[in-house]
């Protein structure tokens, strides 16, 4: 698979983007001085260690946190200078976030825990849709209780989708799955990518998923140390680990 080759448009733009918590006494440097400039249409991988900042970095591109100093932006919004209400705003309209743990609602059929979100979109897809995107077109009736791992974590992906996202940010979409499953959620995120030119930055410890991205950033504490791009792209199915 051909690298994607970006139209040259900055999706996200960091500099000297850090974040410091404070643990009682103890100050943890999370992230240290980061610059950064994400493409449009790019697939990254967040590669790196427990501690590294991988969430960290990732939950302030997606407006889920704010950085102690430096600058993030998305497009022309200075996302840390914006009020909780913006924040808000820009995470319901231009992200989707893919977790984990699926957090699904389990008294709600799957094509009802998709449309929760339709209702707070602007220019949101049909739900079936989404789902069928992600191989669930004969499950929209299903409770989540009736599904496998796997499948929940796809519905949680069409939820992420059904509003049209520019940016999706999944935080070890796989590491709750087994090996087969987690190469089927990796193929939905790789489609979602390629036909809708969503940008997809994801977080892993798994090394051999690098191998899909455009590029992969190397994180170490707290800091990007290098750098990975990819000459081949390869697909979800040539992976093995």
């Amino acid at each position: 698979m051909a690298p994607t080759t970006h139209d040259g448009i900055a999706v996200f733009t960091a500099h000297g983007l850090s974040k410091t918590y404070q643990m009682g006494e103890v100050q943890v440097h999370a992230l240290c001085d980061v610059d950064l400039t994400i493409y449009r249409g790019e697939f990254i991988v967040l590669l790196g260690p427990s501690g590294s900042g991988k969430s960290t970095l990732l939950n302030i591109l997606g407006g889920l946190d704010r950085p102690s100093s430096g600058v993030a932006r998305f497009a022309d919004h200075d996302l840390t200078a914006a009020t909780d209400a913006q924040l808000t705003s820009y995470r319901r309209e231009h992200v989707g976030f893919v977790f984990q743990f699926y957090n699904l609602i389990p008294s709600l059929t799957v094509r009802e825990n998709v449309e929760l979100v339709t209702d707070i979109a602007e220019r949101p897809m049909p739900a079936a849709e989404a789902l069928a995107m992600v191989g669930l077109a004969a499950r929209l009736d299903h409770f989540p209780s009736q599904l496998s791992g796997g499948e929940q974590q796809r519905v949680a992906i069409a939820r992420a989708i059904v509003k049209r996202p520019e940016v999706l940010l999944c935080d070890e979409p796989t590491g709750a799955l087994d090996y087969v499953t987690g190469k089927l959620v990796l193929e939905v995120i790789e489609r979602v990518n390629r036909e809708l030119g969503t940008t997809a930055v994801v977080i892993t410890h798994n090394a051999a998923i690098a191998s899909m991205a455009d590029r992969v950033l190397h994180l170490g504490g707290g800091r990007i140390q290098r750098i990975e791009v990819n000459a081949r792209k390869l697909t979800p199915a040539e992976l093995s680990w």
